[in-house]
């Protein structure tokens, strides 16, 4: 079988599908495994060292995308890439499909396997395989140190001759992945940290890391099944604001997480609660490309509010960290592909009532067959 990885379209996309060691581990499976030249280029990946590992660089995009058996990629194709597929293909990537009804749909004309990143279960079977968690993590480091260059302050206490430096006071909404990293890197750097979640089971994470827990009564929360936190209603996001806004005041930098898997993500810090913060405080919205937590926010911009406070929304912050966003990623495509590798046959298994399988395809024989995307009609594959 053949696999290509092309290289990425996306504008600032700077992350890959593959790395020379991900590559070498598809090889030993048996694939052929072309790629497109300069693939990782933009991550400090070189393509001598792709030849090397026995990957067969290529120029030519539109050969090798028809002549593939499994294209691998970040980001979601364009249309045209669809429609010059082979039908029964395998495509793995990021696909958005709750917001791309367009994309499925072509995938399911063109009759390609369309596998989507993001709809993987968080379980542990699937751990290493689990590409929005090891993205979110290094969200949450960059946030950390993308505020840090912004905010004109150092982080941690300094005794100093000409008097004591106090830590920057450092405010993480949302104790997911990314929150960790953040309360982590945060703390690690020196800084006083404090962390908010909706989730009542967060609680001793956030101070196994040595941060405060803020805690804002909202009544009934929880999380959904896998893992994420569950929409508020209004009157809980007009408590959680109320809450959060004298922990703002008092902030050098907020980083905000908060993400509803499917939907676009909630607001949480109002116009008001900015122009109440410090001038020169800087706060990183990690859900800018769902709809963003922060007022003004606006992906790939940094935002000065009149009252000073700068507004990061960095469309993709873990490519700031590219070499090792793209390690980790290549890692988890590589992990899918050998959990549904037949070593007898050398093709994938997708025929099998995995669980895994079950979450993440969204497209095989022509049709939409993920519950969740197909048309109303209804659609059976």
């Amino acid at each position: 079988m053949n696999c290509y990885v092309t290289a990425e379209t996306a504008p600032g996309e700077t992350r890959a599908a593959l790395t020379p060691a991900s590559a070498a581990e598809l090889i030993k499976l048996g694939l052929t495994v072309r790629a497109r030249s300069g693939l990782g280029t933009a991550a400090h990946y070189a393509d001598a060292d792709y030849t090397k590992a026995g990957v067969i660089l290529t120029e030519d995009h539109a050969a090798a995308l028809a002549d593939a058996d499994i294209v691998l990629r970040v980001r979601k194709p364009p249309a045209e890439d669809i429609a010059r597929m082979k039908r029964g293909a395998l495509h793995l990537s990021f696909l958005d499909p709750f917001n791309e009804p367009a994309l499925l749909a072509a995938f399911a004309a063109a009759g390609v396997t369309a596998v989507s990143l993001e709809m993987i279960p968080r379980t542990t079977l699937a751990q290493k395989m689990d590409a929005l968690s090891s993205q979110s993590s290094l969200a949450g480091y960059s946030a950390v140190i993308e505020a840090a260059q912004r905010l004109r302050m150092v982080l941690p206490m300094m005794m100093t001759p000409a008097g004591t430096i106090l830590p920057a006071r450092v405010f993480v909404v949302g104790v997911g992945v990314a929150g960790l990293q953040a309360i982590a890197t945060a703390k690690r750097l020196g800084a006083r940290v404090e962390a908010f979640d909706t989730r009542p089971g967060v609680e001793e994470q956030v101070k196994s890391l040595g941060a405060k827990f803020v805690k804002i009564e909202l009544g009934a929360t929880g999380q959904t099944a896998g893992g994420y936190a569950q929409a508020l209603t209004p009157e809980q996001i007009a408590k959680q604001q109320a809450g959060m806004a004298k922990i703002c005041a008092q902030a050098d930098i907020v980083i905000t997480t908060a993400k509803v898997f499917g939907r676009p993500a909630p607001r949480l810090l109002t116009q008001a609660m900015l122009d109440g913060m410090k001038p020169g405080s800087v706060v990183v919205d990690l859900a800018v490309e769902s709809g963003g937590n922060v007022a003004s926010s606006r992906p790939g911009e940094d935002v000065v509010t009149p009252h000073g406070v700068t507004i990061v929304g960095h469309h993709c912050i873990e490519g700031t960290v590219s070499h090792h966003a793209t390690q980790v990623l290549a890692a988890n495509f590589a992990a899918w592909l050998v959990h549904f590798w037949d070593v007898k046959t050398k093709t994938l298994r997708l025929d099998s009532p995995d669980e895994i399988l079950r979450g993440c395809l969204l497209t095989r024989g022509g049709v939409v067959v993920h519950p969740q995307f197909q048309k109303a009609e209804g659609q059976k594959g």
